[in-house]
């Protein structure tokens, strides 16, 4: 009998167990179960999210194909022509700085570190932001400066600080190199090496790069068990409670807009006025664009000055409404005072709703991207 009545106990307590972890997680198994039966349907038929007055959002979609027809001769060798530049350290002044560098493909074209590394190991002031799906994009840089993928590539290029190469140099170094006079003319109809077609090649590979299909992408496509319950749970609150689609939605997972989330250090040695620096508004202070978030969990650390390498600590930021920086009376009258982004208000999740969240993030992730190293011409 005590027997019996101690396997009975044992049963009652791992029921209790049970429901008290459906509790904490979401509020018990048939919410779970009526989420999923929302989610299960078109997309069209999801619950409305939760969007702050004047936010024009798009709703969440699988990302389109690559704009260039590869079946055309002179495309393909200007994308291959563009990746053999890539990964080519002599596009530098050291001969040792490739955009690979900076761009890992198996980061996820990020490189890991808070900020990137330059010539002669000089520290970047920012984060490395990844290269997937950078031709759907807008504006380039964290502060937008650049409108094309041109004008990206030749950025790193003939920046100081990174990559240093005197652009009247460089297609003379080029030149040099008798392997590239032959990949040229079969990327644009002769041998003509210069600047345009250097940056117009690197742009068009980077066009190519597409990030992979994720579970989420899946779940889109009508897998129902893409998702476990609590990535369910955490779409959920994406789109709702927490607030996140008012400015990570569609298919990017971004605004492709600029937010001033308190991260500039204004008035410090390591200030970053963001997106001022590039249209010198004062209203653009301490702005930053806003990372798509396909493969967020796998491209840390995460904003603009890579200063969080924990998504736990990432939310926690959020949660509050992002910190505040204190300022003097004095500074209250400067015009380039950053003025915090009215859409960041303390979220107020519960830790098993970070968690929530975060899982579902990381159904956003997707298989990295397979490129083989090309060999360097001679």
């Amino acid at each position: 009998m005590k027997k019996l009545f101690i396997i009975f106990a044992l049963v009652i307590s791992f029921l209790l167990v049970l429901s008290f972890r459906s509790v904490e997680f979401i509020g018990n198994r048939e919410t779970v179960d009526s989420l999923r039966k929302k989610y299960a349907q078109p997309i069209s038929k999801w619950p409305k999210p939760t969007i702050d007055k004047g936010v024009n959002y798009l709703e969440f979609g699988l990302l389109s194909e690559i704009s260039i027809y590869l079946s055309v001769d002179s495309n393909r060798n200007r994308v291959e022509l563009g990746k053999i530049l890539f990964f080519d350290p002599r596009l530098s002044a050291s001969n040792e700085i490739s955009c690979a560098n900076c761009h890992k493909p198996e980061l996820h074209f990020t490189d890991g570190l808070d900020v990137s590394l330059g010539h002669k190991k000089a520290k970047n002031t920012r984060n490395s932001p990844s290269l997937e799906n950078v031709a759907f994009y807008t504006s380039l840089f964290w502060d937008g400066r650049a409108k094309t993928l041109e004008e990206q590539a030749n950025g790193p290029l003939s920046s100081e600080i990174e990559m240093h190469q005197d652009m009247k140099v460089l297609p003379k170094k080029l030149r040099k190199i008798k392997g590239y006079r032959k990949l040229f003319k079969a990327a644009f109809g002769d041998e003509v090496i210069d600047n345009d077609r250097v940056v117009k090649s690197i742009a068009d590979f980077q066009r190519t790069l597409i990030s992979g299909t994720s579970n989420f992408d899946k779940f889109l496509a009508g897998e129902d068990k893409a998702l476990t319950d609590q990535q369910i749970v955490g779409l959920n609150l994406f789109r709702t409670k927490a607030r996140c689609m008012n400015c990570h939605f569609g298919p990017l997972f971004t605004d492709q807009d600029f937010h001033n989330l308190g991260l500039s250090n204004f008035s410090e040695k390591n200030q970053d006025l963001g997106r001022y620096l590039a249209t010198k508004k004062p209203e653009d202070v301490g702005k930053f664009k806003t990372p798509s978030l396909r493969n967020v969990m796998k491209t840390g650390p995460w904003f603009h000055n890579g200063s969080i390498n924990s998504m736990e600590n990432l939310m926690g930021l959020y949660n509050m409404g992002m910190p505040f920086p204190a300022f003097t009376l004095a500074q209250l009258d400067d015009p380039l005072l950053p003025k915090h982004d009215k859409l960041l208000r303390g979220i107020r999740l519960s830790s098993s709703e970070i968690n929530a969240v975060i899982a579902f993030l990381h159904s956003l992730s997707s298989p990295t991207s397979k490129i083989d190293i090309p060999q360097l011409p001679q």
